[in-house]
């Protein structure tokens, strides 16, 4: 027999949760916990409990581990023998690891992207960072957040690839674990606009369709950030 499903906690959802956008409860869970995840308000290593959470953003407990269960699947939080759910995290090596591989791989993602990407597809990559250009703290220079999928301009690329194989590779593995890398150590200082920068020229090969030159910029654009990390991480610590 089921368990009877538990009621919610006595106090208003968050503005972003209790939203009428058609998506169900466990959705705006799911999506609202994994922006404080990938943000970081909930850092590597931070354990979560259920009654902490369900408080934190007024929810019954069946959604919550709903999107508890999604975020495992995604890599973003882990289950650990007695200690419990906490949010994943990467050892510096293992990161500078992954971004080596990602400077190789995304850098053949590019090349190909040149070659096969439509017009409409590297329009709509110019239209995503116009919207990029308008967040308030990429303007400020104080980070640069970018949603998933469609709306990431790393994942676009892979995609433009037209190669399935890369692109299970690059997005079916650690995507959603990296961007939560990303996006921390995009709050250095002076990194946010230099990135976007990185991201135009870039473009500018697609539109070329230079792939040659798209796969230079594109290894040197993740070289630059994996870099960035290493400056930014003191020796013996973890990111």
């Amino acid at each position: 027999m089921s368990e009877p499903l538990e009621k919610a906690p006595q106090h208003e959802l968050s503005p972003d949760i209790a939203g009428t956008d058609g998506r169900t409860l466990a959705d705006r869970v799911f999506a609202r916990l994994q922006d404080d995840i990938v943000r970081g308000e909930l850092l590597p290593g931070t354990k979560l409990g259920e009654t902490e959470l369900a408080t934190r953003y007024g929810v019954s407990r069946g959604p919550l581990r709903e999107a508890i269960r999604r975020l495992e699947s995604r890599k973003l939080l882990e289950r650990v023998p007695h200690v419990g759910t906490r949010v994943a995290s990467l050892t510096l090596p293992d990161l500078v690891e992954i971004y080596h591989v990602r400077e190789a791989l995304e850098g053949m993602a590019a090349r190909l992207a040149a070659q096969h990407m439509t017009d409409e597809e590297i329009r709509g990559l110019v239209a995503l960072l116009s919207q990029h250009e308008q967040q308030q703290d990429l303007k400020e220079d104080t980070a640069y957040f970018q949603r998933e999928g469609d709306l990431d301009f790393h994942y676009r690329i892979i995609q433009g690839s037209h190669n399935e194989t890369l692109i299970q590779m690059l997005i079916g593995g650690l995507y959603h674990l990296v961007r939560m890398y990303r996006y921390q150590f995009s709050t250095v200082a002076n990194r946010p606009q230099r990135a976007l920068q990185e991201h135009r020229r870039i473009i500018e090969a697609l539109e070329a369709r230079d792939g040659e030159m798209a796969e230079l910029l594109m290894r040197r654009h993740i070289s630059r950030a994996r870099e960035n990390i290493e400056r930014s991480t003191p020796p013996g610590e973890n990111p």
